[in-house]
């Protein structure tokens, strides 16, 4: 297929690469230069404006939030080639995902939201989770492209905006489970045991799942660096999923204390670290400076943790 590719972030870049590996011609643009010219050097074809990459067979974007996508995007769809398949794979709002249905269909393109669970690793290995919602003619098209970047499409109905709901209460679930963790290592530290070997009974035992396990010794580790999913982009996807809990009167009280911790790590300049790094903001509630060492207690730890500490310490 002739295929067009727009963003090439560290997720993109990746599913961009695996579509060029399979032998389809890839033309790729993006903001910044490097991830372009790295694409280059593999066999894409790079244009220079977005307008050249959104024509062919079909076409990927995958921008950061709804402010990217309008920008980019918006301008593109006059003038598109009628019938081209538009996929979507940006997270982002119900609202907006809803606006570029309707858009798409006044200029006669199939547009198809297909957001993705997976880290760049995961991207890289062609080992993405995509939930897909779009015509199913469209979905049918595009289904061996599919086959390409990732191990399994979860198809979602005919309405666009519905695989951006998966995807918003999805990263509200991974919020939800990190912040767990935090809180969870953050108490354990407190009576002098270190969140690696708390963690480790959890995720190897009772929680023996990808994201535990990756998150929850992030979190033993401390480590933070390089993101492989930017807390930043948690706190706009809680943001997202906490409106569209609004629109649908549905209450998820538990979404606002996730996205509290969150604006609390980003407001302490964790915003573009990885998500583990929302446990600084339990153990700093905690007063713990290093929860590492917490296997060997201090005076003053015990001294100050809760009533009955001296038995288990």
């Amino acid at each position: 297929m002739d295929i067009g590719f727009i963003g090439l972030g560290t997720m993109g870049s990746r599913v961009a690469a695996n579509l060029l590996k399979a032998g389809h011609k890839v033309r790729v643009w993006n903001r910044s230069r490097p991830s372009v010219d790295a694409l280059a050097r593999g066999g894409a074809t790079p244009v220079g404006t977005a307008r050249e990459a959104f024509s062919g067979d079909a076409v990927f974007s995958m921008l950061a939030d709804d402010a990217a996508v309008r920008a980019v995007i918006d301008p593109l769809l006059d003038g598109a080639p009628k019938g081209l398949v538009h996929i979507n794979m940006a997270t982002i709002s119900v609202t907006l995902a809803r606006d570029l249905a309707a858009r798409h269909r006044e200029h006669g393109l199939e547009y198809i939201a297909a957001t993705v669970f997976g880290r760049p690793e995961l991207a890289a290995a062609a080992k993405l989770t995509i939930v897909a919602a779009g015509d199913p003619r469209a979905l049918t098209r595009i289904q061996p492209l599919f086959d390409l970047i990732g191990q399994r499409t979860w198809p979602m109905g005919d309405q666009p905006e519905r695989a951006n709901v998966v995807k918003l209460a999805g990263n509200f679930m991974l919020g939800a489970a990190v912040e767990a963790m935090a809180e969870a290592a953050a108490m354990s530290a407190r009576y002098g045991i270190a969140p690696a070997d708390m963690l480790n009974v959890m995720t190897n035992g009772v929680f023996a799942a990808p994201a535990y396990q990756y998150y929850g010794d992030a979190i033993a580790k401390e480590r933070y660096e390089p993101p492989g999913f930017r807390l930043s982009l948690t706190l706009k996807d809680l943001r997202l999923a906490k409106a569209a809990a609004d629109e649908a009167a549905a209450p998820m009280p538990l979404a606002d204390v996730v996205y509290e911790s969150l604006l609390e790590a980003a407001a302490n300049g964790d915003g573009e670290r990885d998500l583990a790094a929302v446990a600084k903001v339990s153990m700093r509630r905690a007063g713990i400076d290093k929860p590492s060492a917490a296997g060997t207690a201090t005076r003053e730890s015990r001294d100050s943790a809760p009533p009955g500490a001296e038995r288990h310490a």
